[in-house]
């Protein structure tokens, strides 16, 4: 007999893929995808905290937890408390420091917080807002920044607009 030429027979090869690192990349990003997402919710501050009840003393509590500073020329601060047209402190001006703002700013806190306690809100400190001039300058924003930071004030906003109130309340002073 003749010898034929045998067939090569090809080998099959294992074509099972493994996924497991899939698998891992897919939890990861779904992970991360979570974490964002918690991450990018805006934080909001709830300025009408007031209680829904009918027979509150105070029927708008959030406004009491507001503290407005305009920054004036010549380091001069002027600041009340509430809405100005009906201010919890009157307009006043004084000066930075341990005997000015930042006493004035204490005061009202810890008035704020005891009030809060009272209402069954422990811990709502009072809610900031910096209002500079355009003849203030960045030293004076950088200072009452300082300012709030030592009296542990943590809510604060820096708003360049002022209400037709507010001007005339810095061009007479």
């Amino acid at each position: 007999m003749k010898n034929l030429p045998q067939k090569v027979r090809s080998r099959k090869l294992n074509s099972r893929v493994d996924l497991t690192a899939m698998v891992s990349v897919s939890f990861l990003l779904i992970i991360f995808f979570m974490v964002v997402g918690e991450l990018s919710k805006p934080k909001i501050l709830d300025l009408n905290g007031g209680s829904e009840c009918c027979d509150c003393p105070v029927p708008h509590y959030g406004e009491n937890r507001t503290f407005t500073i305009i920054l004036g020329s010549d380091d001069k601060l002027i600041y009340y408390a509430g809405l100005l047209e009906a201010p919890k402190i009157e307009p006043q001006i004084t000066k930075y420091g341990k005997d000015g703002i930042r006493k004035r700013i204490a005061a009202y806190n810890n008035a704020t917080l005891k009030y809060a306690a009272q209402l069954g809100k422990p811990g709502r400190s009072i809610s900031v807002i910096i209002k500079p001039t355009k003849k203030s300058n960045y030293g004076n924003l950088v200072d009452i920044l300082d300012e709030l930071k030592i009296a542990n004030i943590n809510s604060y906003t820096i708003l360049p607009e002022f209400t037709p109130e507010e001007s005339k309340l810095v061009t007479s002073n």
